[in-house]
């Protein structure tokens, strides 16, 4: 239950740093009034946060299971549990699926070539005994390559995926595929949740667009994709538990379906006009959003500082709380930095 705590100067002091995930540079923390965790839960249950947090106070949940299995593998070459191929691309930074040789054409095919594991027979207890959750900070596990979209892309290639999407003949199998898929993605969020108490949020990937404009239409998304999000999302619900959205592209115009879909929040990437969403859309889903462009070197520290308190006064809307996105990260410079939390941690306490 949100609860008003005036800000005092001792706030201000760093007293540790978040480790980096895979490796990137770790995320300090002040000597805040309630713990990181905390403030999560009365942005995304009160929507009265203590302060603006950023993208990085929330730490990812990685398990070598699900990356090995379900995911791209760790900065090799693998093979998944459906044996698609992903090959390592140093110079992207990422894998992609071996190209040449699609393990599925036709998505009528899925039942004779996709067998859907047992998840819940995985080694998920010997795994936690190797994994230690802190409880002073939220902990977010990431559903890369998804359960729909990205899934059938990674079984057929991009072309004929989005190609089979408009082809009534592959429409039904498609539902059926994906109702698949999402059924496995329910008994994933069992046990985790039950292996993992401590563990806040699920994010779930699905790219849905291109630099200009999404991939598919919006009857297309109501029709073989919403459905089973509401699925999804309502079975993480139950648990107590928020769901959180990785979409890559110029998705604004199908926002509506991700909070249709039962997302708690999204986090667009740059070619998106992030003040129109956050005006239309903010009080009915939590967006990760990122200052206007400026230059911080070119800037005095009072510049700066006036940098985050006009950000903060633009995103501080009652009932439509935000979180920084990664995407600003260029801005974070320590007297933005230490702004932005000041600022808005004085602010909230007298708004919310």
């Amino acid at each position: 239950m949100f609860r008003k705590i005036p800000f005092v100067k001792k706030e201000l002091e760093f007293i540790g740093e978040m480790p980096g995930f895979l490796g990137r540079p770790g995320t300090p923390y002040r000597n805040t009034p309630v713990t990181h965790r905390e403030n999560m839960h009365a942005l995304y249950d009160d929507k009265k946060p203590y302060w603006l947090p950023l993208s990085g106070e929330s730490r990812m949940f990685s398990s070598q299971i699900y990356s090995t299995r379900l995911s791209r593998g760790s900065r090799k070459d693998q093979t998944d549990i459906f044996g698609i191929e992903w090959e390592w691309v140093p110079a992207a930074g990422g894998s992609i699926v071996r190209p040449g040789s699609p393990f599925m054409e036709d998505v009528n095919d899925w039942k004779k070539l996709v067998k859907i594991p047992d998840v819940t027979s995985w080694e998920w207890e010997e795994e936690a005994k190797t994994m230690e959750l802190d409880p002073r900070f939220s902990y977010e596990m990431s559903f890369v390559n998804g359960f729909w979209f990205e899934r059938l892309i990674s079984f057929m290639d991009f072309m004929p995926a989005a190609m089979a999407l408009i082809d009534e003949e592959q429409t039904d199998a498609i539902k059926e595929l994906f109702q698949a898929t999402t059924d496995m993605a329910c008994k994933l969020v069992d046990v985790l949740c039950e292996t993992y108490p401590a563990l806040d949020f699920f994010n779930v990937h699905d790219d849905w667009g291109a630099q200009k404009a999404p991939f598919f239409s919006n009857e297309v998304a109501y029709e073989l994709f919403v459905p089973y999000m509401q699925q999804l999302t309502g079975h993480i619900h139950s648990w107590g538990r928020k769901a959180t959205l990785h979409s890559c592209g110029h998705n604004a115009d199908r926002i509506q379906c991700y909070i249709d879909g039962g997302f708690d929040e999204w986090a667009p990437q740059p070619m998106n006009d992030i003040k129109y969403l956050y005006d239309n859309y903010g009080d009915k889903i939590i967006l990760a959003v990122w200052p206007e462009k400026f230059d911080p070197e070119a800037l005095t520290e009072d510049e700066q500082r006036a940098k985050a308190r006009e950000f903060v006064d633009y995103y501080s809307q009652p009932g439509k709380p935000v979180i920084f996105s990664h995407n600003g990260n260029w801005a974070l410079t320590p007297a933005f930095s230490e702004e932005l939390y000041r600022y808005s941690r004085e602010k909230y306490a007298q708004i919310n």
